[in-house]
């Protein structure tokens, strides 16, 4: 396992300044938000000069593009907005390997139109289910034409809001290129915390299997995504990391939910439990 991190846990907007930042935390790996080296979030068009300027920045400081992210809102309620995220999607997943990666991370949504995390009573019906199922069927597609993972992340706030879910649409979808992303932190409904094993050990049974990156940050309360930084809070990492290694991930163990002020206790944190 590598311990990684989010880039845009840094302030930075070339990919020069990212390097070098991850550099001096002693941090090889990352999930790359275009952002951080000064591009669209999820950029209609990418240049090659861009992709030359990214790679030869990173090359340098050998640093492993272990996943981009590609998120958008796959159950919003205008279909064009999911079209339009939908064609963005292909337009990365065109220049992945060129960025040294083959995974793209994604959020299944949520029915609230002004952001993808946010909690919505509509996201739960079957009409936003089967929304979902198109986008990722859809997002799997051009995985599969792209030689690239798509990677959604079971959350409490999303559509795919349990493991049980994420099991159900993985099936549903039935395609190698669409895989997880496991966050120990983000999967527990009100009332679960005092359950944590169980919890997380039944995610792993259904999940444990399709793990293409793995997230670390933490949690004080259930029935919420966690917002703490890894080993801040009351996520049992000794328990977490011990069903990633049980489930042969060897991947990249991603930093995130943190200021950059908690990089370097985060990371020795881990590194100490690994």
């Amino acid at each position: 396992m590598h311990i990684g991190i989010l880039t845009n846990t840094f302030d930075t907007k070339t990919p020069g300044a990212t390097a070098q930042v991850l550099s001096a935390h002693g941090l090889t790996h990352i999930q790359l938000e275009l952002a951080s080296v000064g591009m669209p979030a999820l950029p209609d068009r990418i240049d090659q000069a861009d992709l030359t300027r990214i790679r030869q920045a990173f090359d340098a400081y050998h640093i492993v593009v272990a996943a981009v992210s590609g998120t958008f809102n796959m159950i919003h309620p205008e279909k064009a907005h999911r079209q339009d995220g939908l064609q963005r999607l292909e337009t990365l997943a065109a220049s992945a390997a060129a960025l040294g990666t083959s995974v793209i991370t994604l959020c299944t949504g949520t029915r609230d139109t002004a952001s993808m995390w946010r909690w919505h009573a509509d996201s739960y019906t079957d009409d936003a289910w089967r929304d979902l199922a198109a986008s990722l069927r859809a997002a799997a597609r051009i995985g599969e034409a792209y030689q690239v993972t798509m990677a959604f992340e079971p959350e409490v706030n999303n559509c795919v809001d349990s493991a049980r879910k994420a099991r159900r649409i993985l099936d549903e979808i039935g395609s190698a290129r669409l895989k997880v992303i496991m966050d120990g932190a983000n999967v527990f409904h009100k009332g679960e915390l005092p359950r944590m094993r169980e919890v997380l050990e039944a995610a792993f049974a259904l999940l444990g299997g399709d793990i293409a990156l793995a997230h670390a940050k933490d949690l004080d309360h259930d029935g919420d995504a966690g917002h703490l930084p890894a080993g801040k809070g009351l996520l049992d990492y000794g328990l977490y990391l011990s069903l990633l290694k049980r489930a042969n991930f060897d991947g990249a163990l991603i930093l995130h939910g943190l200021g950059e002020g908690d990089v370097d206790s985060c990371v020795a944190f881990l590194r100490k439990l690994l």
